[in-house]
């Protein structure tokens, strides 16, 4: 199954201007991606390009404005290129004519802030040759050697590959399935998959189709169903290892489900593909601990047009006001917008299954808050909780060790 552009590996390009940062990008892909011209500044907002690396696979470059932009104009675009590191895996600095000053320094306390492996380039090398002293100061502040290139000379290319393939994290682009250890051959898998009014036309959405793949990929047996035809697979009799419910349902699936039958939702296997799966866990039973006053942020990954069936900004409010019977604000951010300032107004974060973003990119976004000592949980859990099904729906998972994304 090929990777959604949103969840590839993410790469972002950096450095000043008319260092041949969309040169370097135009001689990586093999392709006129980004605009290249001996004016300063040609390249404004951020420009993504999913390029196919051997020995990585697909992945997204993003191209950036150059650090030392000048104006007002100039800031704004530094700061668009100062939050992409947020959401990147791997952070290449273009350099030439052994340029490395404060500009690059700042960029690289923002790299190691982030936790974001990086290379150095020294591009031009054809007009210009590196000097050693560089490569001696750029590793005093936590890089590697800085390589030299040249993006008029093919033979560079398979240098810059194999040093992308050392840097970048195996993480970023060998994802676990997401019913990793779950599963033996022959299971047999009920997926429940409600049609609502939020779900694509004509389609289903990743988690399920992720779901429905990795359960054949193990050999096992899978039965899709929606909701309203639940009742008559049941009447079938069939033993089923595990099912897998969209979170909305929880409550009304469990009580269809016999006891002894492990049950989870698709939201929840994502927080132990995408993120630490124990922060979830100690953060999910601070929802009983809400007070009048209290504020609760809701992360959603991805933009939507919201309707009145929507999961985050509708149910799951109503679902934590129901269940704590306390007077709680809530406020809401999509996209890939990181809560940073003032985080500690919030008593609970609350984030979505992250199915359309990278694992980097929702850690990243939920840190602040665990940083803070803010209780995080995601839409599954928090459903299951006020549902009073929080220990069946982590059950699947209580025989496995959880681990630390970063």
């Amino acid at each position: 199954m090929s990777k959604p552009r949103d969840i590839k590996p993410h790469i972002g390009i950096f450095g000043r201007r008319n260092t041949g940062k969309s040169s370097f990008i135009n001689f990586l892909s093999e392709q006129e991606t980004s605009i290249v011209s001996p004016e300063a500044g040609t390249t404004t907002d951020p420009v993504k390009k999913s390029i196919e690396i051997f020995g990585i696979g697909p992945a997204v470059i993003i191209d950036t404005a150059g650090i030392d932009d000048k104006g007002e104009l100039g800031k704004k675009r530094i700061a668009k290129s100062i939050k992409i590191i947020s959401l990147i895996d791997m952070a290449v600095i273009i350099i030439s004519d052994n340029v490395f000053g404060d500009f690059e320094l700042d960029l690289v306390k923002s790299f190691n802030k982030k936790k974001v492996p990086f290379l150095v380039f020294h591009n031009k090398s054809d007009v210009a040759t590196l000097i050693p002293a560089l490569s001696d100061q750029i590793k005093a502040n936590g890089g590697n050697n800085c390589i030299e290139i040249s993006t008029l000379n093919q033979k560079y290319r398979e240098v810059i590959i194999e040093a992308f393939k050392e840097t970048i994290p195996e993480t970023a682009y060998k994802n676990k399935a997401l019913f990793d250890g779950l599963l033996k051959p022959k299971s047999t898998i009920l997926l429940v998959t409600p049609i609502d009014s939020e779900a694509p036309e004509g389609r289903m959405i990743l988690p399920q189709m992720m779901a429905v793949r990795n359960v054949l990929d193990e050999n096992s047996i899978c039965i899709l169903v929606k909701e309203t035809e639940l009742p008559d697979v049941m009447a079938w009799g069939m033993k089923f290892d595990m099912v897998v419910t969209d979170s909305q349902a929880f409550d009304y699936v469990s009580g269809m489900i016999p006891e002894d039958t492990l049950l989870t939702s698709f939201s929840i296997l994502f927080a132990r593909l995408k993120s630490d799966f124990n922060d979830y866990l100690k953060g999910t039973s601070s929802i009983g601990d809400l007070k009048d006053g209290d504020k609760v942020l809701i992360l959603e990954s991805c933009t939507h047009q919201v309707s009145c069936d929507d999961i985050g900004r509708f149910k799951i409010p109503k679902w934590l006001t129901d269940f704590t019977k306390k007077d709680i604000e809530y406020e809401f951010i999509s996209g890939f917008d990181i809560p940073e300032e003032d985080i500690n107004k919030y008593a609970l974060v609350v984030q979505c299954g992250g199915c359309v973003v990278t694992k980097k990119q929702l850690q990243n976004r939920i840190q602040p808050a665990i940083d803070a000592g803010i209780p995080v949980t995601n839409y599954g859990m928090a459903i299951a909780y006020v549902n009073g099904i929080f220990e069946r729906s982590i059950k699947p998972f209580s025989s496995m060790k959880t681990e630390t994304v970063r």
